[in-house]
């Protein structure tokens, strides 16, 4: 991991940014045999500035990325400061995407959260895709190729068939609304969410049925929802290489961090054994991002460093 960049030498950088125009990333289609590209999750970042009372400047998260040769980032709706513009405010998300431009990064994806699609009330569905929509037209300002969901939330009264049913009619339509833009919409569950299971994973993808409708791969949640067995890619085998839109990667010890989601390891750090997942993907043909997912990890960028060497190898192999 090389040093932070001093202060003066980041406002250099976004001084430039100012200037400059903004970079032409679409969401292209990859050729056969393209390499994945790899990306930074700035959640780590966030979880790890609440949980453990971290200041993590965005100029050196941004510098970091860019000095260890990563290409892209996930971003997070509430760090580091308010939410995301709305579609409308073009300068505002003119900015956003010229900031990061400035560092040769990528927004990949940007994170939302999904407890509205599946609402028992049919009008706060309704209202949860109103706000999608939004949220699609932002991400292709931005140039990115996914929007990830995450349903958490309680049942509000409902069984979970019914919430799985309610869910994946939603989710249907946000595939929709993303295909027409040209972009995936992917979801992800946790052992926190009433969706926590392998089965209700599959019902979810396979009962919203749209080809934009996609799985994240997270090696950590995966491994919780097959009894941290430490092989997450028996599952990842069953859902289908093929019905993963992007991956956020990381290693597991197969516990709760203090009680919360799945705990989030450097890879080598926990008993999965990470370049089979790899193996995996790349002989299945993904082609997408892999984003270093460093939620809660004590030092984020001692993560990145490590996951991003595994995910090297790997495709050297």
């Amino acid at each position: 991991m090389t040093p932070p960049i001093h202060r003066r030498a980041a406002l250099k950088v976004l001084a430039a940014a100012v200037a400059a125009p903004a970079l032409g990333f679409g969401a292209e289609s990859k050729p056969e045999g393209a390499k994945w590209k790899t990306a930074v999750g700035l959640n780590g970042f966030q979880s790890g500035s609440r949980k453990y009372k971290k200041n993590y400047p965005i100029w050196e998260v941004l510098d970091f990325a860019s000095r260890n040769s990563f290409e892209g980032v996930e971003l997070v709706a509430d760090w580091p400061s308010g939410a995301y513009p709305a579609a409308s405010a073009t300068e505002r998300v003119r900015a956003l995407r010229r900031l990061y431009d400035a560092y040769g990064l990528r927004i990949f994806s940007i994170q939302i959260g999904a407890s509205g699609a599946f609402d028992p009330d049919e009008g706060g569905r309704k209202a949860w895709l109103s706000e999608f929509r939004d949220r699609v037209s932002l991400a292709k300002q931005l140039g990115c190729s996914c929007l990830g969901l995450w349903p958490g939330g309680g049942l509000r009264g409902q069984t979970i068939d019914q919430a799985i049913e309610r869910l994946s009619e939603t989710f249907r339509d946000a595939g929709r609304m993303a295909d027409d833009a040209g972009l995936l919409a992917c979801f992800e569950i946790e052992p926190p969410f009433v969706f926590n299971t392998e089965d209700h994973y599959l019902r979810i993808l396979h009962g919203a049925n749209h080809p934009a409708l996609k799985g994240i791969y997270d090696p950590s949640h995966f491994d919780l929802m097959t009894g941290s067995t430490g092989k997450p890619e028996k599952m990842l085998r069953r859902v289908g290489v093929e019905n993963i839109g992007y991956v956020q990667f990381c290693d597991t010890d197969g516990t709760l961090r203090d009680g919360g989601t799945s705990k989030h390891v450097a890879c080598g750090e926990g008993h999965v054994d990470c370049a089979r997942s790899l193996k995996l993907l790349k002989d299945g043909g993904f082609r997408g991002w892999i984003m270093v997912d460093e939620w809660e990890v004590p030092d984020p960028y001692d993560a990145c460093v490590k996951c991003k060497r595994a995910i090297d190898q790997a495709w050297g192999d």
